[in-house]
């Protein structure tokens, strides 16, 4: 009886921690794509660069887990993806349609 609490205990402890791993790399990837505050500088930052290799961690956890998570664990990483992914399509798009427009205000400051 004892091994079997510990083992939810441990089962427990482990889907605690495997959310936090996620929100750890969803909120560093939220941050980079500027959409959060960064709490060390209090300012909105934007590195699409990174935001990508957070994704692309968040990836590779879902990859390398794959069978080996609760049904819950699974949704929840993959509508954390899909959120990330959404996100870094929509900055990507932002950012591209930006660098469109600045040759236009650069232009029309030489007149």
């Amino acid at each position: 009886m004892a091994d079997k609490t510990k083992n939810n205990s441990s089962a427990e402890q482990n889907q605690a921690l495997f959310v936090q791993l996620v929100t750890m790399l969803y909120s560093a990837a939220m941050q980079q794509m500027g959409k959060l505050v960064n709490p060390l500088t209090n300012k909105i930052e934007k590195n699409l660069e990174h935001a990508k290799l957070s994704i692309d961690m968040l990836s590779m956890v879902e990859e390398k887990t794959r069978g080996n998570l609760s049904d819950e664990e699974a949704r929840f990483l993959a509508d954390s993806l899909f959120q990330l992914r959404m996100n870094y399509v929509d900055e990507a798009k932002k950012t591209a349609e930006g660098e469109k427009e600045a040759p236009k205000e650069e232009k029309k400051a030489e007149k």
